[in-house]
């Protein structure tokens, strides 16, 4: 059976490009075929049917399980960094049973306690800035991330047992950084260890690392059992499925790593953007001080992060670059129909956040930043999508929008800050993620 809309040009082609520059590929492609298109690309079986339309995209996730599926295995290029029971891999009653029992860290009295360390470590990051001297805004709000992530997970994020990790996290995600070494999770071929200098050498030796770590708190977590510890690594630890069993220690360690990247990086860039967008536009950062000050002098985090207008900031950063370009690919389970395009069972289908967030129907202007379109006008979760959706919907999005949010607050209420580069700042692929090329370029003015 044809597939719908395939483009013309060689697969080959097709694949360089779409490793080189996604954004390119995809909007070049929407151009022909502005709802639905086949393309060849790297992983995810390499031919896929991508989707941006908000309609095919609801009929997609709301029949996850039953019409489409989202097979574990189609992640297949993240094993080698998750591991085989990450959530990501899983599918039907495991990834059910695995997401039941970590989605109640992200939400309730947990929340709460995670409201100050993030103004904390904000304030604290920030504050340490020499003035005039220029720095790269997503350098310091990885740093933001790091603590809170750690924080949650494991209850420190301070003393000489976590400095390890501390430091073997950002190298072991700067081996994602460029395109080229991102490209080792693209072809598996290039993945060969050929000692500690060759760049697949350096990932699993600082993989064992994190490892060893990751084991060794599990285990002392287990022996020590105290009641009143309220991490992450704790709850797991004392969760049990129905049949009464808990996670093995592969299990957990798999868990641990997936929240760890998922939590870390992608909050941190999102972060950077918020900056990036409020610095570059002044008007936005005038009107958002405004909102602050009706909160008097030290408001509490829930307040914060319930004010309308940084909110309509935050969506507005996700909705123009968001973070994860795609939702998670899902597979057709019987032949049907979708946008009068007949599919075959084993068809992939990818719905495309970035393309959806680019419609002109739904975004005029799509590149131009414009918060008022959250205030204006309230979008479906089909329409907005930053973290995915259906069955497979973003786990810690409650408390990635609260960190982003409580940082942005802080950061701007805190100090003068301004873009160094006049230049507007490029999507470029950080390994799975849309970052800032330049890392967002800024000076602390006195």
């Amino acid at each position: 059976m044809q597939l719908p809309n395939p483009l013309k040009s060689p697969s080959l082609v097709q694949k360089l490009h779409w490793v080189s520059d996604p954004i390119g590929y995809m909007e070049n492609a929407a151009q022909q075929y502005p709802d639905i298109f086949t393309g060849e690309i790297v992983g995810f079986g390499d031919t896929v049917v991508f989707v941006n339309q908000p309609q095919a995209i609801q009929e997609i996730l709301t029949n996850d399980r039953k019409k489409f599926t989202a097979v574990g295995e189609l992640n297949g290029i993240l094993k080698p960094l998750l591991g085989d029971y990450s959530v990501l891999m899983l599918e039907g009653d495991r990834h059910k049973r695995q997401r039941q029992l970590v989605t109640p860290s992200f939400h309730g009295e947990r929340m709460q306690a995670y409201g100050q360390l993030i103004c904390n470590a904000s304030e604290k990051i920030f504050s340490q800035l020499p003035l005039n001297k220029p720095f790269f805004a997503r350098d310091l709000t990885k740093e933001i991330s790091l603590q809170v992530i750690l924080q949650a997970i494991f209850g420190f994020y301070e003393g000489e047992k976590i400095q390890k990790l501390r430091q073997l996290l950002p190298s072991f995600l700067q081996l994602f950084e460029s395109p080229l070494t991102s490209s080792l999770f693209l072809f598996s071929f290039l993945q060969q260890d050929l000692g500690v200098w060759s760049p697949w050498g350096k990932f699993l030796r600082i993989r064992e690392k994190i490892d060893q770590f990751l084991y060794t708190e599990i285990v002392e977590c287990k022996q020590q059992r105290d009641p009143k510890r309220t991490d992450i690594l704790s709850l797991l630890i004392s969760c049990r499925d129905e049949a009464g069993q808990p996670m093995t220690d592969q299990e957990l360690r798999d868990q641990l790593i997936t929240l760890i990247l998922a939590g870390y990086d992608t909050t941190a860039t999102a972060m950077a953007w918020g900056l990036y967008w409020i610095h570059k536009k002044p008007l936005v950062r005038e009107k958002l001080l405004q909102e602050l000050d009706t909160l008097g002098d030290s408001p509490d985090p829930i307040s914060i992060s319930r004010l309308p207008y940084l909110t309509a900031i935050c969506n507005e950063t996700l909705r123009i670059y968001p973070v994860t370009m795609f939702s998670f690919p899902r597979v057709v389970q019987e032949p049907l129909e979708l946008l009068g395009h007949p599919l075959d069972a084993g068809t992939i289908l990818i719905p495309s956040i970035y393309l959806t967030h680019h419609r002109e129907d739904l975004y005029p202007q799509s590149k131009e930043f414009k918060p008022e379109r959250f205030i204006e006008h309230q979008f479906s979760p089909y329409e907005f999508l930053p973290f995915g959706g259906g069955v497979r919907r973003c786990m810690g999005e409650a408390l990635a929008l609260f960190e982003i949010k409580l940082a942005l607050a802080t950061i701007v209420s805190h100090y003068d800050l301004m873009l160094v580069n006049r230049r507007p700042e490029q999507p470029q692929r950080r390994g799975f993620n849309l970052a800032p090329s330049s890392g967002v370029k800024m000076v602390m003015i006195g």
